[in-house]
Protein backbone atom coordinates (compact mmCIF):
# COMPACT_ATOMS: atom_id res chain seq x y z
CA UNK A 1 0.00 0.00 0.00
CA UNK A 2 1.40 3.29 -0.80
CA UNK A 3 0.90 6.68 0.89
CA UNK A 4 -1.79 8.07 -1.17
CA UNK A 5 -3.81 4.95 -1.19
CA UNK A 6 -4.05 4.80 2.47
CA UNK A 7 -4.81 8.44 2.96
CA UNK A 8 -7.42 7.76 0.08
CA UNK A 9 -8.57 4.61 1.79
CA UNK A 10 -9.33 6.98 5.14
CA UNK A 11 -8.71 4.70 7.55
CA UNK A 12 -5.77 1.45 7.48
CA UNK A 13 -4.92 -1.87 9.89
CA UNK A 14 -2.36 -0.95 12.60
CA UNK A 15 -0.25 -3.90 10.49
CA UNK A 16 -0.21 -1.93 6.73
CA UNK A 17 0.35 1.35 8.86
CA UNK A 18 3.71 -0.06 9.91
CA UNK A 19 4.60 -1.90 6.67
CA UNK A 20 3.98 1.78 4.97
CA UNK A 21 6.12 3.61 7.69
CA UNK A 22 8.90 0.74 7.33
CA UNK A 23 9.01 1.54 3.49
CA UNK A 24 9.79 4.91 3.68
CA UNK A 25 13.63 6.89 4.10
CA UNK A 26 14.53 8.19 7.43
CA UNK A 27 14.33 11.80 8.00
CA UNK A 28 17.49 13.66 9.51
CA UNK A 29 17.13 16.62 12.05
CA UNK A 30 17.85 19.34 9.52
CA UNK A 31 14.80 18.16 7.14
CA UNK A 32 12.42 18.90 10.56
CA UNK A 33 12.94 23.10 10.57
CA UNK A 34 10.23 24.66 9.95
CA UNK A 35 6.27 24.79 11.12
CA UNK A 36 4.26 21.27 10.05
CA UNK A 37 0.43 21.23 10.16
CA UNK A 38 -1.09 18.04 10.54
CA UNK A 39 -3.81 15.36 10.30
CA UNK A 40 -4.48 12.02 12.01
CA UNK A 41 -3.69 8.86 9.75
CA UNK A 42 -6.69 6.60 11.26
CA UNK A 43 -5.91 3.41 12.47
CA UNK A 44 -8.42 2.55 14.53
CA UNK A 45 -6.28 3.32 17.63
CA UNK A 46 -7.99 4.69 20.81
CA UNK A 47 -6.87 8.15 20.11
CA UNK A 48 -8.04 8.23 16.89
CA UNK A 49 -10.38 11.88 15.85
CA UNK A 50 -8.82 13.35 19.47
CA UNK A 51 -6.49 15.77 17.58
CA UNK A 52 -9.12 16.87 14.69
CA UNK A 53 -11.84 17.44 17.11
CA UNK A 54 -9.31 19.61 19.51
CA UNK A 55 -8.21 21.98 17.45
CA UNK A 56 -4.95 20.56 16.77
CA UNK A 57 -2.79 22.39 14.21
CA UNK A 58 0.45 20.95 14.52
CA UNK A 59 4.40 20.88 15.70
CA UNK A 60 6.97 23.12 14.85
CA UNK A 61 10.54 22.57 15.15
CA UNK A 62 13.39 25.63 15.43
CA UNK A 63 15.64 23.44 15.95
CA UNK A 64 17.27 20.39 17.58
CA UNK A 65 16.64 21.52 21.39
CA UNK A 66 13.65 24.16 20.50
CA UNK A 67 10.27 22.16 19.73
CA UNK A 68 6.96 23.23 20.35
CA UNK A 69 5.39 20.09 20.29
CA UNK A 70 1.70 20.56 20.35
CA UNK A 71 0.56 23.60 18.29
CA UNK A 72 -3.31 24.72 18.84
CA UNK A 73 -5.38 27.13 16.61
CA UNK A 74 -6.73 30.09 18.40
CA UNK A 75 -10.93 29.76 18.44
CA UNK A 76 -10.66 32.35 15.33
CA UNK A 77 -8.59 29.95 13.77
CA UNK A 78 -5.99 32.93 12.09
CA UNK A 79 -3.63 31.95 14.81
CA UNK A 80 -1.50 29.04 16.51
CA UNK A 81 -0.11 29.04 20.34
CA UNK A 82 1.79 26.30 21.85
CA UNK A 83 0.37 24.12 24.53
CA UNK A 84 2.32 21.96 27.44
CA UNK A 85 1.95 18.42 26.90
CA UNK A 86 1.65 18.27 30.76
CA UNK A 87 -1.80 19.65 30.69
CA UNK A 88 -3.08 18.40 27.48
CA UNK A 89 -4.70 16.01 26.91
CA UNK A 90 -6.42 15.85 30.36
CA UNK A 91 -9.63 14.47 31.36
CA UNK A 92 -10.48 17.83 32.93
CA UNK A 93 -10.36 19.98 29.60
CA UNK A 94 -12.98 18.57 27.08
CA UNK A 95 -13.57 19.37 23.50
CA UNK A 96 -11.54 21.94 22.00
CA UNK A 97 -8.70 23.40 23.30
CA UNK A 98 -8.55 26.99 22.15
CA UNK A 99 -10.93 27.81 25.25
CA UNK A 100 -8.33 27.03 27.69
CA UNK A 101 -5.84 28.47 26.41
CA UNK A 102 -5.27 30.18 29.54
CA UNK A 103 -4.35 27.39 31.50
CA UNK A 104 -2.68 24.88 28.98
CA UNK A 105 -0.64 27.79 26.77
CA UNK A 106 3.55 27.49 27.31
CA UNK A 107 5.90 29.83 26.52
CA UNK A 108 8.59 27.13 26.30
CA UNK A 109 9.95 24.49 24.06
CA UNK A 110 8.13 21.27 25.34
CA UNK A 111 10.67 18.77 23.30
CA UNK A 112 13.88 18.11 21.27
CA UNK A 113 14.80 16.47 18.24
CA UNK A 114 17.21 13.24 18.80
CA UNK A 115 18.27 10.95 15.45
CA UNK A 116 17.07 7.40 16.83
CA UNK A 117 16.79 3.80 16.08
CA UNK A 118 13.18 2.25 15.84
CA UNK A 119 12.46 -0.84 13.70
CA UNK A 120 15.45 -1.16 12.41
CA UNK A 121 16.31 2.14 11.02
CA UNK A 122 18.09 5.47 12.27
CA UNK A 123 15.81 8.61 11.87
CA UNK A 124 14.62 12.23 13.70
CA UNK A 125 12.69 11.50 16.41
CA UNK A 126 11.00 13.75 18.77
CA UNK A 127 11.36 13.09 22.47
CA UNK A 128 9.14 15.02 24.63
CA UNK A 129 10.54 16.66 27.69
CA UNK A 130 7.77 15.59 30.47
CA UNK A 131 6.03 12.34 28.63
CA UNK A 132 7.30 9.11 28.54
CA UNK A 133 6.64 8.89 24.71
CA UNK A 134 8.79 9.52 21.41
CA UNK A 135 7.52 10.68 17.97
CA UNK A 136 9.34 9.07 15.29
CA UNK A 137 9.08 10.37 12.01
CA UNK A 138 9.80 9.21 8.01
CA UNK A 139 10.32 11.24 5.24
CA UNK A 140 6.87 10.40 2.41
CA UNK A 141 8.62 13.30 0.54
CA UNK A 142 9.74 16.65 0.77
CA UNK A 143 7.25 18.48 2.25
CA UNK A 144 5.14 15.24 4.06
CA UNK A 145 6.22 13.18 7.07
CA UNK A 146 4.44 10.42 8.51
CA UNK A 147 4.76 10.19 12.40
CA UNK A 148 4.47 7.31 14.49
CA UNK A 149 3.93 8.00 18.15
CA UNK A 150 5.76 5.42 20.35
CA UNK A 151 4.61 5.00 24.06
CA UNK A 152 4.85 1.97 26.37
CA UNK A 153 1.56 0.03 26.86
CA UNK A 154 -0.03 1.81 23.75
CA UNK A 155 -0.35 0.75 20.26
CA UNK A 156 1.33 3.22 17.54
CA UNK A 157 -0.28 5.96 16.94
CA UNK A 158 0.19 7.30 13.13
CA UNK A 159 -0.65 11.08 11.69
CA UNK A 160 0.43 12.95 8.97
CA UNK A 161 2.72 16.01 9.05
CA UNK A 162 3.07 18.77 5.86
CA UNK A 163 5.61 21.46 5.91
CA UNK A 164 3.58 24.68 5.74
CA UNK A 165 5.25 27.63 4.39
CA UNK A 166 2.15 29.66 4.81
CA UNK A 167 1.98 28.73 8.62
CA UNK A 168 -0.26 31.18 10.79
CA UNK A 169 1.58 33.39 13.12
CA UNK A 170 2.25 32.08 16.62
CA UNK A 171 1.04 34.08 19.13
CA UNK A 172 3.43 34.66 21.98
CA UNK A 173 2.72 34.67 25.81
Amino acid sequence: MTFDEAVKAGRVHVEDALALFDSLPAVDIGFMRGTWQGREFQTGHPLDGLLASTGWYGKQFVDAESVHPLLFFTEDRKTVFPVDPRKWPSPELQGPVAPHRAVVETGQFKARLRVMEYRGRLSATMVYDDRPSLDVFRKVDGDTLLGLMDAREMAPYFFVLRRDPEAPPRLRP
